[in-house]
C-alpha cells in the first residue's frame, strides 16, 4: 500500500540532544515511505551527529546556516515553502522554548516561523528538566497554536537515571508524521461535541463528590478533531487544561449542567464523543452550610442517580456517531459490549483502570475499542493523544460519509 508520505517533502529539524543520533533512522524511514526528507541541524546538533551522516542517508545537503542561500533565494524561506510538513526530532527544551516564544535566531527556528505546513515536534530531554514548569507550559503554548507534540516516554536516560524525557522511537515518530498528512481533513464541514472531565457533586460549601478523572482523554479528543478538520464544541467538567484554542467551550460543573450544556447543542453536531466521567450519583440534599464535624460522629449521606447523558442521546440519536467510554475493573470486553447495545453506540472506548498507564490522571491509557461489528480492537500503552487518533480513526472507518 502506497505511503501518504510519498512523494511529500519533510524538512527533518535535528537539536542538540544526544538523541539526535536517531534521526539517521527517522531519514531512512521517511525515504523508505517514498519522502524527500531536506535535514535542517542547529550548530548544537552537528555535536552528536555529523552533516555528513544525514546527508548521505537523505540524497540532500544538510542546510545549517541562516544566512545561506540557495538559487539566490534565503535557505529558510526556501525550506519553508517546499515543507509539507517540519518535523523536529529530537526537539530540546531550548529550541521548544524559543518557538514558543517567537523567537528566530537560527535557520530551524526562522524556518518554523516562515512555514505553512504542519510542525511536529519529538521532545527528547532529562526527567527533571521536562517536568520543569516552564517546559511544560512551552509545550502547551505550542500545542495551543496547532503544532503536534509526540509526548516523550519512560526509558533509560542519558544521565543513566530512568524517567520520563526519552524520545519515542523512529517508527512511531514516522507514523505520527504520516497521520499528520493523512488526516488533515478527514472531517472538514462536520461538527462534533466532545465531553470531558470529571463532574463535581456538592455536599456543601466546602466538600463535593467526583472522580479522578483529569480531562486529558477528553481534550486529547478535542485537539486530535480539529486537527482533522472538524470544528469542535467542547463541554468540560473542572480541569486544569487549557481548552483548543479553536474549540468552542464551555465549562460546567455538575452532570445536571452538563445535560443541559449537551441537550443545547445535540440537534446541530454530526456526533458526540462522551469521554467525560459524569458522576452516576447526587446528593438529595446540599447543606447549605459546611457540615461541622464536631456536630456530630457520623455521617450518612443520601444518595440519588443522576440521569445518564450518553443513553439519552442514544434514544434519540438518529443518524448521529455516538462514542461512549467506561472504566472499568474487570470483564471489560464484556461490560463494553453490553454498554454499547444498551446505550445504541456505535462505538466504545474501555479501559481497564487497574492495568499500568491506563486511566485517570495519567499522560497514557491502555484501551479497547469496540465497534457495532462487532470487532474489539486492543490498544498497547501509548499517549492518549495517540489514542484519540485510533479512535478518530474508527470514527471514520464507521461513519456514513
Amino acid at each position: 500500500m502506497s505511503s501518504v508520505l510519498k512523494d511529500r517533502n519533510i524538512v527533518l529539524g535535528v537539536t542538540g540532544s544526544i538523541a539526535a543520533y536517531k534521526a539517521a533512522e527517522i531519514v531512512r524511514l521517511l525515504r523508505k515511505r517514498g519522502a524527500s526528507v531536506y535535514p535542517l541541524m542547529t550548530q548544537a546538533a552537528t555535536h552528536f551527529v555529523h552533516p555528513l551522516t544525514l546527508a548521505s542517508l537523505a540524497a540532500q545537503e544538510v542546510a545549517l546556516d541562516l544566512f545561506e542561500t540557495k538559487q539566490g533565494r534565503m535557505r529558510h524561506l526556501s525550506l519553508a515553502e517546499l515543507a509539507d510538513l517540519v518535523l523536529i526530532a529530537p526537539a530540546t527544551a531550548n529550541v521548544m522554548g524559543k518557538i514558543a516564544h517567537g523567537i528566530a535566531d537560527d535557520l530551524l527556528t526562522t524556518a518554523v516561523m516562515a512555514t505553512r505546513a504542519p510542525v511536529v515536534l519529538a521532545p527528547a530531554m532529562d526527567e527533571a528538566m521536562y517536568e520543569n514548569p516552564v517546559v511544560q507550559a512551552n509545550m502547551r503554548e505550542l500545542k495551543s497554536r496547532g503544532m503536534h507534540i509526540i509526548d516523550p516516554v519512560k526509558g533509560q536516560l542519558a544521565s543513566g537515571e530512568v524517567g520520563k524525557g526519552r524520545m519515542v522511537e523512529p517508527q512511531k515518530i514516522v507514523d505520527y508524521a504520516e497521520g499528520v498528512l493523512q488526516s488533515r481533513q478527514d472531517f472538514a464541514g462536520k461538527l462534533f461535541m466532545v465531553t470531558a472531565g470529571p463532574t463535581r457533586e456538592a455536599l456543601d460549601k466546602v466538600r463535593f463528590i467526583s472522580s479522578y478523572s483529569s480531562g486529558k482523554m477528553g481534550y486529547a479528543l478535542a485537539e486530535e478533531g480539529i486537527d482533522r478538520g472538524s470544528r469542535i464544541i467542547l463541554i468540560s467538567g473542572p480541569s486544569s487544561l487549557l481548552p483548543p484554542p479553536q474549540a468552542e467551550f464551555y465549562s460546567v460543573e455538575t452532570a445536571l449542567e452538563m445535560k443541559k450544556r449537551v441537550m443545547e447543542r445535540f440537534s446541530e453536531v454530526d456526533g458526540v464523543l462522551m469521554a467525560a466521567a459524569v458522576s452516576d450519583f447526587r446528593a438529595k440534599r446540599v447543606f447549605s452550610g459546611k457540615i461541622k464535624k464536631n456536630a456530630c460522629t457520623s455521617l450518612r449521606l443520601d444518595l440519588v442517580q443522576n440521569p445518564d447523558i450518553l443513553q439519552e442521546l442514544g434514544r434519540n440519536k438518529g443518524d448521529k456517531f455516538l462514542v461512549g467510554f467506561c472504566a472499568e475493573t474487570s470483564g471489560l470486553k464484556e461490560k463494553a459490549k453490553e454498554k454499547l447495545e444498551e446505550k445504541n453506540l456505535d462505538l466504545i472506548v474501555a479501559n481497564d483502570i487497574t492495568l499500568e498507564g491506563a486511566g485517570f490522571g495519567g499522560d497514557t491509557n491502555v484501551v479497547l475499542l469496540v465497534g457495532k461489528d462487532g470487532e474489539a480492537i486492543s490498544l498497547d500503552r501509548r499517549s492518549k493523544r495517540e489514542v484519540a487518533r485510533k479512535i478518530w480513526d474508527k470514527v471514520k472507518e464507521f461513519m456514513p460519509t
